[in-house]
């Protein structure tokens, strides 16, 4: 196993800021989309078929976020990186982490396209149709950090409720088992580090609340689909991630 490295950074959430120290490990729970020597990502296929999630999440939004949204993001990040033919930043992961040393001419293209891919790819594998429950060890540190596990639910989905316009709501866990809340604005992760103001390190769980993630079935209902995609969160992945 790679060996891990801590970054002390502070992390901004909705009017605090926290200081978090995170233990940075191999991206083996993280996505990692397919590149060659050309710099040409794919768009990663979903692990289930567009009809699994409902009736939480309608196949139809599926498909157009995948197969349109997110393949997009994918054809611009590509299209930005042939731009930079002698830019080679490594994996997306790698890429996003380190966004000062990607060429000032398609900076801005990859933090919003390769964000994009990156958290979408993310949020797909956080979703399942199959039934999972949060690991005992996952669960304790829910409960020690939040309260209670629905005390953590209503954090988050506060959390994702006040993030005004495009964005993501997250799971981090500092190293001691020790779990925040926290949202970024669109494209933004919290990989991307010192360079949007963030921990800079893997989160554990993301919701998507892009009006696309959820409009066609629930249109301004955002509370509504954060209340029901619940439903289908795959805890195991979760569980890899926290333990990892």
């Amino acid at each position: 196993m790679a060996m891990k490295r801590r970054k002390y950074i502070k992390y901004i959430t909705t009017g605090t800021i926290i200081t978090l120290q995170y233990s940075v490990s191999s991206a083996r729970a993280l996505p990692q989309p397919t590149t060659s020597k050309s710099m040409k990502f794919e768009l990663t296929p979903l692990k289930f078929k567009p009809e699994a999630l409902e009736p939480w999440i309608d196949a139809e939004t599926v498909k157009i976020h995948h197969g349109k949204h997110q393949a997009t993001y994918v054809e611009n990040l590509n299209a930005a990186l042939n731009s930079e033919p002698n830019y080679n930043g490594g994996s997306l992961t790698e890429m996003l982490s380190d966004l000062n040393s990607v060429p000032e001419s398609i900076r801005t293209a990859v933090r919003n396209n390769g964000g994009g891919v990156w958290n979408h790819e993310f949020y797909w594998d956080s979703l399942s149709p199959e039934k999972s429950e949060p690991s005992f060890k996952l669960l304790a540190a829910i409960t020690k950090s939040f309260g209670s596990f629905d005390a953590f639910k209503k954090a988050m989905i506060d959390c994702a409720l006040k993030r005004f316009g495009s964005g993501w709501a997250w799971l981090i866990a500092r190293p001691k088992g020790e779990l925040v809340v926290a949202s970024t604005p669109n494209q933004d992760n919290p990989i991307m580090g010192e360079f949007i103001g963030a921990c800079g390190c893997p989160p554990l769980l993301t919701i998507d609340v892009w009006e696309h993630a959820y409009y066609l079935k629930y249109r301004n209902l955002r509370g509504e689909y954060l209340k029901n995609i619940w439903n289908i969160i795959d805890w195991d992945m979760v569980n890899k991630r926290f333990e990892s």
